[in-house]
């Protein structure tokens, strides 16, 4: 039995909160590479893109490196972890200090071959 090839790609510091990301992710999870292209397509949320672009990367690693289609491959894992946190100031009445935080998030995504995943 071939052992399974993960292929994998990851973008660090996206400026978006990883909560936000996350919703995005949970729709493509478990889906065909080409299928979940599609789906980011006509996803109206701003996290959207970044995945897509992370996806489009991620297929090319697979094609490029390991000469796997991109109709062969499957998300098998995807997730977004915390990144840093900017803090940012604004100032509010009688002095007081009111914190902006602007989170990132790190976005990891496992591509698998279809046959291999589904044993």
């Amino acid at each position: 039995m071939p052992e399974a090839t993960d292929v994998r790609a990851s973008a660090r510091f996206v400026p978006m909160s990883p909560q936000k990301v996350r919703l995005v992710l949970d729709l493509i999870r478990g889906m065909g590479a080409v299928d979940a292209l599609d789906v980011l397509h006509f996803t109206t949320k701003a996290a959207s893109k970044p995945v897509a672009k992370l996806l489009r990367s991620a297929i090319a690693n697979a094609e490029e490196h390991y000469g796997i289609g991109r109709d062969e491959l499957m998300v098998h894992e995807i997730y977004a972890d915390k990144g840093p946190t900017r803090r940012w100031r604004r100032f509010g009445a009688r002095g007081r200090f009111k914190p902006l935080l602007r989170r990132s998030s790190h976005i990891t995504i496992v591509l698998r071959e279809v046959q291999q995943a589904e044993q």
